[in-house]
């Protein structure tokens, strides 16, 4: 799998158990990662944690949807990483019309360590929602 453009599928990740520190530290717990593979055996990752507690992202597949929008997008980011596929597990894919989860066992297990199980989906079948926009109010 290489990047994927606006129509194609990039792949779900959760960090394995026991994962190095400085890889939790650049992602951050309860983070939604999405990636692809390059040809020298490492992978591209994106990844969203909602830094900001923005009410927008509380949901973990809004953060996994905006992870894959700056993907696809190739836009500038500093939450964006490429290291070796071991400190990763695949649980499934994303595109532009939903993500498929194949191991919601880990990503329940990842979202639990990080205490944001509730911000995991029901169903390991999840479509596009488009994200409400938050009016800001000038005063």
């Amino acid at each position: 799998m290489e990047r994927p453009d606006a129509d194609g599928r990039a792949a779900v990740f959760v960090p394995v158990t026991g994962v190095k520190e400085d890889v939790l530290l650049a992602i951050r717990k309860g983070a939604a990662i999405v990636g692809f593979a390059n040809h020298d055996r490492t992978i591209t990752v994106y990844f969203e944690s909602n830094r900001f507690d923005d009410p927008v992202l509380a949901k973990w597949e809004h953060k996994a949807r905006k992870a894959y929008d700056r993907l696809i997008g190739n836009a500038p980011t500093v939450s964006k990483l490429t290291t070796s596929p071991v400190h990763f597990e695949q649980i499934g894919y994303i595109n532009g019309k939903g993500i498929t989860i194949r191991r919601m066992d880990s990503l329940k297990r990842w979202l639990s360590y990080s205490d944001a199980l509730g911000s995991c989906p029901e169903n390991e079948i999840v479509p596009r929602t488009v994200m409400p926009k938050v009016d800001s109010v000038k005063v």
